[in-house]
């Protein structure tokens, strides 16, 4: 089965002067036009392409990457205003629609929203929504303290980020535990940190204890070979060089220093750390 507003592998039945005929199941047959036909393409191949309406409301494939499909978020970039409501750039040549009765507030040219990907199953047309409460929290959350999510940067807040866990829940991060730069629409792993008996979550970047500086020693390393296996950070460097070098707490620095010593993977020199 063929899903418009998302990616699908389909047979090429048919290579003509427009382009390349595609299989789509219940959906028909479906033009992939020239200038998206792979080199070499011939009948019986299979290509993984998005469908959606063009700008006659006809069915189309593309072998184009929108920044988002049906049923996820993301933060895009309103490119124009008409009575219709406000366009957003996703990246495919038709611009995405967020209707005046989908806007949680009046759209502005040049501003990003975040804004959730629906299919309006009358019409087969894609639409966005910057009503986000109504896609999230409607799910029973459950989640354990450790579990690793998915996370979409959505708010800044008076005490850290709201952001979206595995397109289903709100969670927030606090600002005393962040240690790297986020911008809203951003996405990045994290993980629960604890689900309040309000049902509430807390997120976190990095993971607790030993864990925590399991998960930050290959990054350390990492760090570490790009500096020609030395760095003059150590134990006496400020909190703040340790946050803008590594973007993790000098807690957390130290001790993943003391592991891998004593693993005998760094030595301590009189200025600074070196890989062995």
């Amino acid at each position: 089965m063929a899903d418009i507003g998302k990616f699908n592998t389909l047979p090429v039945i048919a290579l003509t002067e427009n382009g390349a005929y595609l299989n789509a199941d219940q959906l028909g047959e479906i033009l992939l036009p020239n200038r998206y036909i792979p080199n070499e393409c011939e009948v019986g191949d299979l290509l993984t392409v998005f469908i959606y309406l063009d700008s006659a409301d006809r069915l189309v494939a593309t072998t184009q990457k929108p920044y988002a499909q049906v049923d996820e978020f993301a933060s895009l970039k309103v490119v124009q205003v008409n009575k219709m409501g406000a366009f957003l750039d996703w990246g495919l040549p038709k611009d995405l629609l967020v209707p005046y009765n989908q806007q949680h507030k009046a759209m502005e040219v040049g501003r990003h929203y975040l804004v959730r990907i629906s299919l309006d199953n009358n019409s087969q047309r894609l639409i966005a929504s910057s009503k986000i409460d109504k896609f999230v929290d409607i799910w029973p959350a459950d989640y354990k303290a450790q579990d690793k999510v998915d996370l979409l940067i959505a708010a800044k807040t008076d005490l850290g980020f709201k952001a979206i866990i595995n397109d289903k829940h709100w969670g927030l991060l606090y600002d005393n535990e962040i240690f790297q730069p986020l911008r809203v629409g951003q996405k990045v792993c994290g993980y629960i940190k604890q689900v309040r008996e309000d049902e509430r979550i807390d997120l976190t970047l990095t993971r607790t204890g030993n864990d925590k500086v399991n998960d930050f020693s290959g990054q350390l390393i990492a760090y570490l070979s790009k500096q020609g296996g030395h760095s003059t950070l150590n134990d006496k460097s400020s909190p703040e060089l340790i946050k803008k070098e590594l973007g993790v707490s000098k807690k957390t620095f130290k001790a993943t220093v003391g592991n891998l010593l004593k693993q005998g993977k760094l030595t301590i020199e009189p200025n600074g750390i070196k890989l062995t």
